[in-house]
């Protein structure tokens, strides 16, 4: 019983969006915002997840090499910064979504771009830093025991930080398109 009234609840909620939806189309919504806010935190919780998930499983690579290599501590630090700038595309991405959303006449276009853009820009920054992360985890180790492995594991970082900055591109022309398309519906 529980479990049907639940279905119908939420089937409920959900036909009242559509329907909220469908009445506001190309015109400003007052929903319109909610989808831009979430895009910008989406942008900065998933490239902020990304950074920290990279920069701890390559810290926790840089730790375990320090003990039999100390003096290449500082060369291995490399992944850690490189994880560390997801968060900076993240945030960039996060501040313009913000600044973008108008305190009246935002459209459900412009709030579904931003909502894309977020999406964007995070999940390329979650993917970016978790690919970083074990790379960076499994080649200063590596480095260690072989040093001629250093450039290697560099190139397959920044092919790694790449998909972020992908991510970021989309993102900015996402949020580019989410203002001109608010203005094309209110001409």
């Amino acid at each position: 019983m529980y479990a049907s009234m639940k279905k119908a609840t939420a089937l409920a909620a959900f036909s009242a969006m559509t329907l909220h939806m469908a009445e506001a189309g190309g015109e400003n919504s007052d929903v319109a915002p909610f989808f831009g806010f979430m895009g910008a935190a989406i942008a900065l919780v998933f490239s902020c997840m990304g950074a920290a998930y990279g920069t701890a499983k390559s810290g926790v690579g840089v730790a375990s090499m320090g003990v039999m290599r100390p003096e290449l501590v500082m060369k291995s630090i490399v992944p850690v910064v490189m994880a560390g700038v997801l968060g900076i595309y993240g945030l960039v991405i996060a501040v313009i979504i913000s600044t973008g959303i108008p305190d009246t006449g935002y459209c459900m276009f412009g709030g579904y771009a931003h909502l894309a853009s977020g999406l964007s820009c995070g999940l390329a920054g979650l993917a970016a830093g978790m690919a970083i992360g074990i790379v960076g985890d499994a080649g200063v180790r590596a480095n260690a025991q072989q040093p001629k492995l250093y450039v290697g594991m560099i190139l397959i970082l920044i092919f790694a930080e790449a998909l972020a900055l992908y991510g970021l591109i989309v993102g900015i022309i996402l949020t580019v398109k989410a203002s001109s398309g608010c203005a094309a519906g209110a001409r």
